[in-house]
């Protein structure tokens, strides 16, 4: 599959709530953000972009609704109610910017797996010791990765969800931890080539949801 590194999706789809400082790196990223359009009117904040060797703005993720705990308890797993949004620059295999190697192309698949990935990092079991969790996402993001390879197996199903007013085809999953979908978008004013969407979420459905191109990021900022 190629996509984003394994390594780098973990940290970087998932993880920690973004502040006034990280918003400066969405703002140096050369494609159009998304997140839930307006038919979601409950909270919304940044999560954390991920970049290239040479410090390119590859893809990040928005949050909407209850950010999830980095260590869920048994009480309070079950009530969080959130939905991120992972936007990923489309484009083929390509030189870095500064000549000294090569860029992986991406695909419908890279936002899948970072999307996989992050649910994952958002969502680990309640029960699960703090000293076994690495191993325990090592095991499930290799098959989150594999997923991610097979769009058209038996996983996924589809689903038509609007973007930007259009109705848009996605993969879509569900497993114990939550839901997962990605897809696509065709050309933007802002994105000659669009740009490749996943999301993840628990306790939200995404039967509902829509998408929309964010037009100031600086939104998603708490004051």
């Amino acid at each position: 599959m190629e996509t984003t590194s394994r390594a780098g999706a973990r940290s970087t789809a998932g993880g920690a709530p973004g502040s006034r400082h990280a918003v400066k790196g969405y703002l140096r990223a050369t494609f159009p953000w998304y997140g839930l359009d307006d038919a979601f009117t409950g909270p919304r904040w940044l999560m954390q972009v991920g970049t290239a060797a040479d410090g390119t703005v590859q893809h990040g993720a928005t949050g909407h609704g209850e950010e999830p705990s980095t260590r869920p308890d048994a009480s309070g797993a079950e009530k969080e109610r959130f939905a991120a949004v992972v936007t990923v620059a489309a484009s083929p295999v390509r030189l870095s910017g500064d000549g000294t190697g090569v860029l992986d192309a991406t695909t419908v698949s890279s936002a899948a797996w970072l999307a996989g990935s992050g649910l994952l990092v958002s969502t680990w079991p309640a029960q699960l010791d703090h000293s076994l969790r690495d191993d325990w996402l090592d095991q499930q993001t290799e098959t989150a990765f594999e997923l991610a390879d097979d769009l058209n197996g038996s996983a996924w199903s589809v689903l038509s969800l609007p973007v930007d007013g259009v109705p848009t085809p996605f993969h879509y999953r569900e497993s114990e931890f939550g839901w997962v979908l990605a897809g696509s978008t065709g050309p933007t004013a802002s994105a000659e080539d669009g740009v490749h969407i996943g999301a993840y979420g628990r306790g939200m459905s995404a039967y509902g949801l829509g998408f929309s191109v964010i037009e100031d990021i600086r939104s998603y900022v708490a004051e």
